[in-house]
């Protein structure tokens, strides 16, 4: 019985180390009543202001389809890659549309952020 808690326990270390750490812009999202947790592979954040940022790298708006394209081809399972679209509130719809858009384009998903409603 012990053998089993040690595996299970080296498991867990397993895929708490080798699990992707997401950082996330300290600004308000907005909120939803969902409970789905999904992976993050790509996490392309949108601020109010039109400023994008690229896993923690400021991006131009013109060089993010360039970009996300480059990032999901060095990716090793194309088939769970996920964008994390981070979209401050007040953001225009159009942006995060655009982010949807070029994930579709890349055959890949593309999740909403949303902070839940407590």
């Amino acid at each position: 019985m012990s053998s089993l808690t040690d595996i299970i326990f080296l498991l867990l270390i397993f895929f708490m180390l080798t699990s992707n750490m997401v950082k996330i812009q300290p600004f308000a999202l907005p909120k939803s009543d969902s409970k789905t947790v999904a992976s993050t592979s790509v996490v392309v954040t949108i601020e109010k202001s039109g400023k994008f940022t690229l896993n923690n790298k400021e991006i131009s708006g013109l060089a993010l389809e360039r970009a996300l394209r480059q990032q999901v081809r060095t990716m090793e399972n194309r088939d769970n890659v996920a964008v994390t679209i981070v979209a401050e509130i007040g953001t225009p719809f159009d942006e995060v549309v655009r982010v949807m858009n070029i994930a579709a384009k890349l055959k890949v998903k593309a999740i909403i952020a949303t902070e839940p409603i407590s």
